[in-house]
């Protein structure tokens, strides 16, 4: 006689994104060598990007997945951190001895309205989560800085080439964001899209405003490089 089919298992609730931050834990994980090293979260529904996600493992290669207005889904790319923004991101986690502490980093108000944080160490078995949406600690708030200049490195990425296929007019404001950026320093590493931008100044897709202010961010980062 035919067997009866098996149900299909109920998906997984989704999590709430922007629920109060809270002081993690750590456990351990015999299936944690599956999962990324590295896990960070960023949401805030009302802001133009509402909600980023970072995983990446101890050699900087992971993806980026965030949602934006505009946008019909979240969308993902591939990232490969660089040595430097690597270094920054494990010197944080050593001077906070992440997997041991049970800091709450969390400020003494809460600030959700600036977004909400969630950061996840694994390593050796182990694993910890911090949530907090502002923290006063020096080495939490460069651990959440890093990370927020990675997510606007990547985005601006993606934006770019979004204008370059099907939008070039936006190309020049898109350029005069990354300005600004780097201005700020709040991109994690310039050097990484000096390949892209040198791309950038060669092609007619965009105008010429555009391919020209590429061109003079090159020299800049290069400048400052050395």
């Amino acid at each position: 006689m035919p067997q009866p089919a098996t149900p299909e298992p109920s998906p997984t609730p989704t999590a709430k994104r922007n629920e109060r931050p809270q002081t993690g834990t750590v456990s351990a994980d015999p299936q944690m060598a599956a999962k990324p090293n590295y896990v960070y979260e960023f949401s805030r529904p009302e802001f133009i990007v509402s909600w980023v996600s970072i995983e990446h493992d101890e050699q900087g290669r992971g993806k980026i997945s965030f949602k934006k207005q505009g946008l019909e889904a979240a969308e993902s790319d591939p990232i490969t951190l660089s040595t430097v923004t690597l270094e920054r991101i494990n010197g944080a986690l050593t001077a906070l001895n992440f997997l041991d502490s049970t800091e709450d980093y969390q400020y003494e108000k809460d600030y959700s309205h600036l977004g909400n944080i969630s950061i996840t160490y694994r390593k050796n078995g182990r694993e910890r989560t911090a949530k907090f949406n502002w923290t006063t600690n020096e080495n939490a708030k460069a651990l959440m800085d890093e990370y927020r200049k990675i997510s606007n490195q990547y985005v601006w990425q993606f934006d770019m080439q979004v204008a370059r296929e099907n939008q070039p007019l936006n190309a020049p404001s898109i350029m005069d964001e990354l300005d600004s950026y780097l201005r700020r320093n709040e991109i994690s590493d310039p050097k990484q899209l000096v390949p892209l931008l040198k791309e950038l100044s060669n092609d007619e897709r965009i105008p010429l405003i555009a391919r020209n202010h590429a061109g003079k961010l090159v020299e800049k980062i290069e400048k400052e490089k050395k």
